[in-house]
């Protein structure tokens, strides 16, 4: 089946901390996580065409990621069920501002199992937009499969875009991160950065500064999420930042996804994608993406928390509705 949207990475559980009970013992939720599959399943969530490619373990978290993607109108006919290893596990455990630190279970885990021949061609070449993360470039085969349907995809014509995510644990000792991360660089259209990843893709510390240095890839378009401060944007010879919206925060897990999958949702549904796309109608995107990720914010977990079209145009209309 053919998707708007196909996403490439990791699909794994997210066991977040709920709290304890009267002995002081941690209390874990299971919670569906991965940064791609999230962005699926926030892009469908909010009413566009998506698919996810990935690697699951033959176990009940994997039957149970695949369930819930499915049920989130995620295409899932190029996931993949490896049978020598469990699916991947992180222990997300959140302080009391909601931010979040990681420990991984992956030694390895099945998402590392992802292979290119598991995507099928058309899915990937007939998707509009062909999105991934760098989680599934700190091994193999997970990492020459993402990097060739890349490849693959740019040859074909989609607009590819990447949210790499720095997270130390994953990567082995004496492996390039720093150099793994900025290997897609040049095949990349529209890049999605954290202020915490900003300096080590680009080298520069300001957003100004780091847009520049990554424009000069190539890269069209280039988004640089600040907390609730917003989001910083570069496309061609416009540039701003679109404050975010003040909220409770119960859990930021899922926000950098949700507010992507916002963005990659309302590119999808444009007739040539960034084509004549005005600064106006852009500050619109990153508005109606800044209020989806403050809803996600608002409640704990991941994917559970991502809103609905129906929620969020109750806050800040659609930017084709403007």
């Amino acid at each position: 089946m053919k998707t708007d949207i196909l996403t490439v990475g990791e699909v794994l559980v997210d066991l977040t901390q709920t709290g304890v009970d009267e002995r002081g013992i941690r209390l874990l939720a299971a919670n569906p996580g991965g940064a791609p599959a999230n962005a699926a399943v926030a892009a469908a969530r909010l009413g566009a065409s998506a698919g996810f490619a990935g690697c699951v373990g033959a176990d009940s978290f994997g039957e149970e990621l695949i369930r819930t993607l499915r049920d989130n109108q995620v295409d899932v006919s190029a996931v993949a069920t490896d049978k020598t290893v469990p699916t991947t596990l992180a222990i997300v455990t959140v302080n009391e501002t909601g931010e979040r630190s990681f420990t991984f279970y992956r030694g390895p885990g099945a998402d590392l199992r992802l292979s290119r021949d598991q995507i099928p061609d058309e899915m990937l070449y007939g998707a509009k937009i062909v999105h991934f993360g760098s989680v599934s470039l700190t091994g193999e085969p997970a990492r020459t499969a993402t990097l060739s349907a890349a490849k693959d995809a740019k040859e074909h014509g989609a607009l590819v875009t990447y949210d790499p995510n720095y997270r130390p644990a994953l990567w082995p000792a004496g492996e390039d991160a720093e150099g793994w991360m900025r290997k897609p660089l040049p095949l990349v259209d529209v890049l999605k950065i954290s202020d915490e990843e900003m300096e080590l893709l680009s080298g520069k510390n300001t957003p100004g500064a780091a847009a520049e240095a990554l424009a000069a890839l190539g890269i069209k378009l280039i988004l640089i999420t600040l907390g609730d401060a917003g989001v910083y944007y570069h496309f061609g010879d416009i540039s701003g930042t679109v404050p975010g919206y003040q909220v409770k925060v119960a859990d930021t897990n899922g926000a950098g996804d949700t507010f992507f999958g916002a963005v990659l949702r309302c590119l999808s549904i444009r007739k040539g994608l960034l084509e004549n796309l005005g600064q106006e109608e852009l500050e619109n995107i990153l508005k109606f993406a800044n209020k989806a990720a403050s809803l996600t914010v608002s409640r704990p977990g991941a994917i559970p928390a991502m809103p609905y079209l129906a929620e969020v145009e109750k806050e800040i209309p659609a930017p084709e509705k403007i």
